[in-house]
């Protein structure tokens, strides 16, 4: 009997064993695996603090993803990290597994890789979450291989590094975890700030962009580019920002994270009520962060309600659901309206910032109007007084705007006569649209019957005996019809100049898409390896971008294009939804990555100024179809082993045929702020003169080390004064002892310490300053830049 028992309770014992492990996994091994089909299944941290799993993000639709257990609240847990946040899964037949090769892969419904670790061990390796929130995949032998504290999405825990190499990117919404329009990063001049990026405009916004670096406390004198904040509460980078939680000392959970009405906020949990509460803030005014009410709309903040978004006088909202989206005309004017159809509505107390293309001082309200009415680009303008001079500021686009009491400046927005409400639309903000954005992956139960059932055996016994024979025929035509095959590849080859990839090999080539080496406007570049080409460089568009017949129409362009300052490209993929295009591989990255670095001696940039122009007038001009690059940047110059220049991302840019230049192609702005032409902004065609500009631009960058959408002021005057860098080069030249005596050493960037051929740099700087005139005509083209760049050696 006592036998009996135990045989009886041993696997009960097993069972309760099993049911418990299975509601608190501790490590994930290569025979292991998550579902979303199992919430109960997540990795638990030892100290209980953390979980790792499958958070439900939709109807069917679920992400892999880090929170914190607060069991004393008993609200939905809020990720701090998540794998897959632009793509979830299907609730069924989906998982996170480790292969046998030791990489971390989240496959979908129908196997295909969402996301991957990257990582490779042929030891056995073990995924677990430890105390401080940090997912790890390390090998037996204890090397870490992959962790979740090197990728962190919109969150910052303690003892996190915040370096270089990383982003926080701020969720779209509340209620959707995709990528928002808010970003931490260090820039180029080692400062850490934050950014409004949507998909037409980006501008910076913290610290306060009207204020040089070192009035913000920041410093630019460093090259580590790291930022952390400790136990205590204590946050310090870098740059020299630091600030201390209101609640500083040790005990006391905390996390860093981008919310999505762009404020940087650090958050502690209150023990005994389960709530994240506001330990401190980066700015005390939420409305200080751009683009949060969208085009031609108004942010007001409250301290006891929160912050509200309302339209200008005139104007309606776009989309009810969406403050991103901005306010528009109710009746919109047109270019060649009668001025006595048009009339401005005023709104007092407000500012917005930005887009001013053009400003004049000591100006009357009258004088202004007429400026505005005039002109096709002007919006509308901002009037203000300022040291007891009025000012107006005429803009090509209202955005940023914000009302308050103790501003200063009134707004005057220009609609069509017949829109006379004065009335402002208020509502209270809903931050990007709080609806959930779910996914179609439901699955339909079918009703069957023991009839039907009955049937479908009958037919599957059947269509058995009819599959082998239908095999046998298949087998025998596809003999037959492989040279055919052959024979379509090759016309394609023929068709296009480059080899079809299928995306399959190239998802393979990268792994999964997990080395990321780039991003542009129009997707995401990412390095990989071809057994016929060795590492390559893989570019995948957005994937609702263009059709496929267009887009084989470009890559046919591409294909005829040959020169050796254009990136080389080698392939192309386009498969159903997905198009991508394989380059070389330019082993020394971007101009932009090389500026703050001592890799490039003076005579290295003068060479990278003469082929990045012999690379544009190419395009402009010896090609079968008039290309423009239209977003040509420091980002777009590729730098092979030789440091020879190769101008990348013009394979998307709007072809135009040679006597058909103008602006009628172009159905939105086009480029990088701070390197886009005055045509962009105004009535007139668009021609190669505006890739001219952004060169000119982009020489100056090199040249002085200074970014273009930065603020410089003068240090001999008692009041700093704001301007472009284009107006702070001409500045600085035009204080030369002479008129033919150029102080080039102020203009210089003082990180190159090298030797450097005055009159070569000083041509270049001539020439920049002319490319980058107002006028267009004006600006000289890129073949007659590559002339002057090369006078002096041609007259040797």
């Amino acid at each position: 009997m006592s036998l009996l028992l135990v045989f009886l309770v041993l696997p009960l014992l097993s069972c309760s064993i099993s049911l418990s492990s299975s509601a608190e996994l501790h490590s994930l091994n290569k025979r292991s695996y998550l579902s979303p089909e199992k919430p109960e299944d997540h990795l638990v941290s030892p100290n209980r603090v953390f979980s790792s799993g499958f958070l439900p993000v939709g109807e069917n639709a679920y992400c892999f993803a880090i929170w914190f257990n607060n069991p004393a609240s008993s609200e939905p847990h809020k990720p701090i990290w998540i794998a897959n946040r632009n793509q979830p899964v299907n609730g069924k037949l989906s998982k996170l597994s480790i292969s046998n090769s030791g990489n971390v892969i989240l496959t979908d419904a129908e196997q295909s890789i969402v996301w991957s670790s990257c990582s490779s061990s042929l030891l056995p390796v073990r995924l677990s979450i430890n105390d401080k929130g940090n997912l790890v995949l390390r090998s037996s032998e204890n090397v870490t291989l992959w962790q979740s504290f090197d990728s962190p999405t919109d969150t910052l825990l303690p003892n996190q590094p915040f370096t270089r190499h990383t982003t926080l990117v701020s969720f779209r919404s509340e209620s959707n975890y995709s990528n928002g329009f808010y970003k931490l990063y260090f820039d180029n001049d080692n400062v850490l700030r934050l950014l409004y990026d949507s998909a037409d405009v980006s501008s910076i916004y913290w610290p306060d962009p009207w204020l040089l670096t070192w009035d913000t406390g920041r410093s630019t004198y460093n090259n580590s580019k790291i930022a952390m904040f400790d136990d205590f509460g204590y946050f310090v980078s870098s740059d020299h920002l630091e600030f201390f939680a209101s609640d500083y000392g040790v005990g006391v959970r905390r996390r860093l994270t981008l919310d999505t009405d762009g404020v940087l906020r650090m958050y502690s949990l209150e023990g005994k009520s389960g709530r994240w509460v506001v330990s401190w803030q980066a700015q005390p005014d939420p409305c200080r962060a751009h683009g949060v009410c969208g085009p031609n709309s108004l942010c007001d903040y409250y301290h006891g309600s929160g912050r509200r978004c309302s339209c200008i006088p005139g104007f309606k909202m776009v989309n009810a659901m969406d403050w991103s989206s901005g306010c528009e005309p109710e009746q919109r004017p047109i270019c060649n309206d009668d001025i006595s159809k048009v009339k401005f509505v005023r709104q007092n107390h407000v500012e917005f910032f930005g887009f001013d293309y053009d400003y004049y001082p000591n100006y009357t309200l009258e004088s202004c109007k007429k400026i505005c009415l005039e002109s096709c680009t002007c919006k509308g303008f901002l009037y203000k007084l300022e040291n007891g001079v009025y000012k107006c500021h005429l803009k090509s686009l209202m955005i940023n705007g914000k009302h308050s009491p103790n501003l200063l400046g009134t707004i005057y927005a220009k609609i069509k006569l017949s829109t006379s409400s004065n009335r402002v639309k208020e509502n209270k903000l809903e931050c990007f649209g709080q609806a959930t954005h779910k996914l179609n992956r439901t699955y339909e139960k079918k009703h069957e019957s023991d009839v039907v059932n009955a049937l479908l055996y009958f037919g599957c016994a059947i269509g058995g005996t009819e599959i082998v024979c239908i095999i046998s025929v298949c087998l025998f035509l596809s003999r037959k019809q492989e040279g055919s095959g052959a024979a379509e590849r090759g016309y394609l080859v023929a068709a296009t100049g480059h080899r079809r990839f299928t995306f399959e090999e190239l998802k393979k080539a990268t792994k999964g898409f997990c080395e990321e080496i780039g991003k542009g406007g129009s997707g995401i570049v990412y390095k990989g390896m071809l057994p016929s080409h060795g590492v390559v460089a893989v570019k995948r568009l957005d994937e609702a971008s263009i059709a496929e017949d267009v887009f084989l129409a470009e890559v046919s362009t591409i294909g005829r294009l040959n020169h050796m300052n254009l990136i080389n490209m080698l392939g192309y993929c386009a498969e159903g939804k997905h198009r991508l295009f394989v380059y070389d591989y330019m082993q020394n990255g971007s101009l932009a990555d090389n500026l703050s670095s001592n890799a490039l001696d003076w005579d290295k940039r003068f060479k990278i100024a003469v082929g990045t122009a012999r690379g544009l007038a190419y395009l402009h001009e010896e090609c079968l179809e008039w290309i423009l690059h239209c977003d040509v940047k420091p980002q777009n110059i590729l730098l092979d082993s030789n440091y020879q220049p190769k101008v990348a991302d013009f394979g998307l840019s709007k072809l135009l045929s040679k006597g058909g230049m103008n602006n009628s192609g172009f159905s939105r702005i086009r480029g990088t702020e701070g390197y886009m032409a005055p045509e962009w902004f105004s009535n007139q065609s668009i021609s190669s003169k505006v890739d001219v500009y952004s060169y000119g631009i982009a020489m100056l960058e090199m040249v002085t080390g200074k970014n273009p959408t930065s603020i410089f002021a003068f240090d001999d005057r008692e009041d700093a004064k704001k301007m472009s860098l284009v107006t702070w080069v001409r500045e600085k030249l035009e204080t030369g002892v002479s008129a033919s005596s150029l102080r080039m050493e102020d203009v210089f960037d003082p990180a190159v310490d090298a030797y450097y051929d005055v009159k070569k740099i000083e041509i270049l700087v001539k020439v920049a300053l002319q490319c980058v005139e107002e006028n267009k005509d004006a600006r000289p083209t890129m073949r007659k830049v590559v002339d002057m760049l090369l006078l002096d050696e041609n007259e040797k």
